[in-house]
């Protein structure tokens, strides 16, 4: 759509990757569409390489709240919203174009323990190197999607910064048993985990979800952390059980992480949706959100011990 000469113009720089978490090839094309606040599209057209540059109008209004997606053959549809344009600074928008059908590759144990020491650590947080080491062998071979979902909350987590340490610092135990699903796992941390996330939540890092037994059973409290758009690390708590680990006063905690951020899209887009389906969230869709919502922030890149290729 051309631009009135008198509506100066701002610019948004979208570079395109794949599930290796690099560049898409030069001689790849992709469906780009871009879309004002207006819901007028502006732009759709193919265009090769993993970067372009575009000029939209600047409305210096609700318009200026730009939606991006990009499409491209044998890959899945990616986008990102709201992209607010201003005159001043250019938008960058990375999105994560993952291949149709694309399978987990994940880290060996011993690249894990080198290039990941806090999630091997985490992994090993009960002390038995050699059972964890199974453990993590077996969903490998026999349930990829959920050691995926293990590495996405294992690495989110660990960029967490508490008032003292992250949440994998206390963790004592992983619940390696049927309750580790592609979408959560289980596992017994220090109560003052508790207490640290409280604070967070005090801060503005995380807020309180109401009636926390509603979506998570026998939940006494959960927070969700509010940084990023989608892909948030949800901690939920379960303080009736209770037990002693070591000498540490420990209870139960289950992370997940939801797609959405805001409570209702979660009910309707996701949980309701699951149920009907039969399906789970599903960690491959977590793990391109996580990592668009972590480049659209500008924090360090979500890096879990997978590529999806």
């Amino acid at each position: 759509m051309p631009n009135s000469q008198d509506t100066p113009e701002a610019e948004i720089l979208v570079r395109l990757f794949g599930g290796d978490r690099q560049p898409l090839p030069a001689s790849e094309s992709t469906l780009i569409r871009i879309r004002d606040g207006n819901q007028q599209e502006l732009i759709g057209d193919y265009f090769d390489g993993p970067e372009t540059k575009f000029e939209v109008p600047f409305y210096d209004n609700l318009g200026d709240l730009y939606t991006v997606l990009a499409s491209a053959k044998n890959r899945r549809d990616a986008g990102f919203y709201p992209v607010k344009v201003s005159l001043t600074l250019e938008q960058l928008v990375d999105l994560m174009l993952v291949p149709t059908g694309a399978q987990f590759v994940f880290a060996t144990w011993d690249d894990l323990q080198r290039d990941h020491p806090q999630v091997y650590k985490f992994l090993c947080c009960a002390g038995d190197v050699a059972d964890a080491k199974a453990h993590y062998e077996d969903l490998e071979k026999n349930s990829p999607p959920k050691l995926a979902s293990l590495l996405n909350l294992s690495e989110a987590m660990r960029v967490i910064q508490l008032l003292t340490g992250t949440p994998l610092d206390y963790f004592k135990t992983i619940n390696w048993d049927d309750s580790l699903a592609q979408d959560r796992f289980f596992g017994y941390a220090d109560a003052g985990l508790v207490r640290q996330v409280k604070i967070a939540a005090a801060q503005g890092e995380f807020a309180p979800e109401p009636n926390p037994g509603l979506f998570h059973p026998d939940a006494t409290s959960s927070y969700k952390q509010i940084q990023f758009g989608e892909a948030n690390v949800q901690l939920t708590f379960h303080e009736k059980n209770a037990k002693n680990i070591g000498g540490v006063d420990c209870v139960l905690v289950e992370p997940d992480i939801d797609y959405y951020k805001d409570l209702g899209a979660h009910a309707i887009l996701e949980v309701i949706a699951n149920k009907l389906t039969h399906g789970l969230t599903d960690p491959s869709m977590v793990y391109v959100l996580r990592w668009i919502a972590g480049r659209r922030a500008a924090v360090a890149e979500f890096n879990p011990a997978y590529i999806l290729a």
